[in-house]
């Protein structure tokens, strides 16, 4: 699916330094569950905010954390499909941001280290960091709800304020999980602690009788940086260091040290029987591409069963693809690991990404399961159907005719920093002014003969005017081309909506950096196999360079402006983020807009 799953492993390189922590040394931490239930109307709670600190790892100092009600990472909160669920989103924070930002070129040291590297020329403190307020907002990523809850990224609130949301929930079972999303410092929010998982149950996910109570637990994998005093020791302070090409632009924050559920390389007790994982990739920028392995580091994926993406349920399980299970940022995935053949062993969960290789490699392995060597009783039978409700997606039979199309282009502009845009499409015939910026042409193999489409720029920032409309309730695909010769990939995410993805193609860009446009149409597509897993329903897809991505998705459960963006938060508060409006149909005779949609002049509509 991804240049990243197709290189080969890195299992065998050396192991890069600990600096000082043992591994495994900690058990895993579980997040406290909250369970609201009303009888007579929408359930209500209150979440707080606070300042607290946390243990990251027993051989270091506590660290001081942002955390929903004191944990870090926050609740679970679990509640029934077609229940409501009303949340105050409480800002109790004391206090200036708990972290030190430096930001340093790219050079003969590794970046992913500990501490600030102010004796290294070019490095420096971030000024204003350490200054910044608790400024917050909610998103609930996944939920399908009216703009007004939906964590709009102006929308903050600074200590002493309150977020009212509601959540109607009229969704399948699936995992979501909340975190900050507050305008230019989503990422900054993000990496002081403010995450955790929301689960929705449903009586389809009931009937499966699937691992449950202890044996179902939430894995949140991210990664960070951690300060040092003047001897090199670690304070336990968050550290949040951005390298950068010097004459070029900032790369997404990594670090040295990942958590899972906010512990440094722990492990976990487990029954010799099946358990259910909620994994979610809660890191700023870094990828994961997970196997299972034994104490000699051979893979034992033949152990794992994939059974939901973000959206919910599978159709069937699936094995781990070949290669391990590439997790993009606030990618979610639902696991079933059988752990009855390994009584009295351990195995690792392990990131062999192949980039995380070379000097500024990590630890590659995330945290180790030790099998209880005592037999338990497990009536569990894996099922061969997971969702019988699930419907694939496609063109000419499930996906309705009167669909509307967005496009949307990743590019690198002249200074090299990534950027997104929405598009217009130009009537046929129409091909902008020669030389002019912001064009992008694709020839759609779709059609015989195939489609000259010529697009234009509609905004490239989140202020820029709007330039999608979509109708509630309605459908639309996605049209997602990573223009750009070489750059990141981009894990995708559109608010208020589940998507299916319909195809993968991959081309050669005619893109000129320099000129921000295509100096030709871009033609000769190639189609690449979809994972199995990514015909399921999601939220956020990865789009690799040289890719047109297509996904579809309904628009319902709410109306209003939403946000669709990259989900590296780094990208994201670096301007690849725009709006989106959805509205009730009826009102299209009465709209004044320009734009994309198919309603709008330019759009398109099949």
């Amino acid at each position: 699916m991804t240049e990243i799953i197709t290189r080969a492993s890195a299992l065998d390189t050396p192991t890069p330094p600990n600096w000082g922590l043992t591994k495994f040394l900690d058990p895993i931490r579980i997040p406290p569950v909250i369970e609201p239930h009303s009888w007579w109307g929408p359930s209500e709670i209150t979440v707080r905010m606070v300042r607290t600190q946390a243990r990251l790892h027993s051989q270091l100092p506590p660290t001081t954390v942002w955390a929903y009600e004191g944990h870090y990472p926050g609740p679970t909160i679990e509640v029934r499909s077609g229940r409501p669920l009303r949340v105050s989103w409480t800002n109790e924070i004391d206090g200036t941001m708990p972290l030190v930002a430096v930001r340093g070129p790219v050079g003969d040291r590794p970046t992913s280290r500990p501490g600030q590297d102010l004796d290294r020329p070019g490095y420096e403190i971030v000024e204003g960091v350490t200054e910044l307020p608790s400024w917050t907002v909610v998103h609930l990523h996944g939920a399908r709800t009216n703009a007004g809850n939906d964590g709009w990224a102006h929308n903050a609130t600074l200590a002493g304020g309150s977020q009212l949301t509601e959540y109607p929930n009229k969704q399948q079972a699936m995992p979501l999980w909340y975190h900050d999303h507050a305008m230019d410092i989503t990422r900054l929010n993000v990496h002081t602690g403010l995450t955790g998982m929301y689960l929705l149950r449903d009586a389809e996910e009931d009937a499966l009788a699937l691992p449950g109570g202890a044996h179902e637990v939430p894995l949140i994998l991210a990664d960070r940086n951690l300060d040092t005093d003047p001897s090199g020791q670690l304070t336990g302070q968050l550290l949040f260091k951005v390298p950068y090409v010097p004459g070029g632009p900032d790369i997404p924050f990594t670090g040295p040290f990942n958590l899972v559920n906010g512990v440094i390389w722990p492990h976990m007790e487990v029954d010799a029987r099946w358990y259910r994982f909620r994994l979610l990739n809660a890191s700023n920028s870094r990828f994961y591409q997970l196997r299972l392995v034994d104490s000699a580091g051979t893979p034992r994926d033949e152990a794992v069963r994939l059974i939901g993406t973000d959206g919910g349920l599978l159709p069937a399980p699936s094995p781990l693809p070949a290669a391990g299970l590439t997790v993009a940022p606030a990618e979610r995935f639902d696991l079933l690991v059988d752990f009855s053949q390994f009584r009295g062993e351990r195995l690792r969960l392990t990131n062999v990404d192949p980039g995380n290789a070379g000097p500024g490699r990590v630890e590659p392995d995330l945290m180790e399961f030790r099998v209880r060597d005592r037999e338990r009783r497990d009536s569990f039978q894996l099922p061969d159907t997971l969702s019988r409700s699930y419907v694939r997606i496609q063109h000419g039979t499930t996906l309705p005719e009167d669909h509307e199309h967005v496009w949307v282009a990743l590019l690198l502009n002249a200074d090299g920093h990534p950027e997104m845009w929405d598009l217009e499409q130009l009537p046929d015939g129409d091909q902008g002014q020669p030389g002019e910026n912001g064009i992008i042409q694709v020839e759609d193999p779709a059609t015989t003969p195939p489609t000259l489409r010529t697009f234009r720029r509609i905004g490239a920032m989140f202020d820029d005017a709007v330039g999608v409309f979509l109708r509630h309730d309605g459908w639309a695909v996605w049209n997602v081309v990573h223009v750009a010769n070489g750059g990141p990939a981009h894990p995708i995410h559109i608010h208020l909506t589940e998507f299916q993805a319909l195809f993968r193609r991959t081309f050669a860009t005619t893109f000129d950096q320099a000129a921000g446009r295509t100096t030709a149409p871009i033609r000769g597509f190639t189609d690449v196999p979809l994972e199995k897993y990514e015909e399921g329903w999601k939220d956020t897809i990865i789009v690799n360079p040289g890719q047109w991505v297509s996904v579809a998705g309904q628009f319902g459960g709410g109306t209003g402006e939403f946000m669709y963006h990259c989900h590296i938060l780094d990208h994201e508060d670096e301007g690849m983020m725009r709006p989106f409006i959805v509205s009730p149909p009826e009102l299209a005779p009465f709209e004044m807009h320009h734009g994309g949609g198919h309603h709008a002049p330019g759009g398109a509509r099949e």
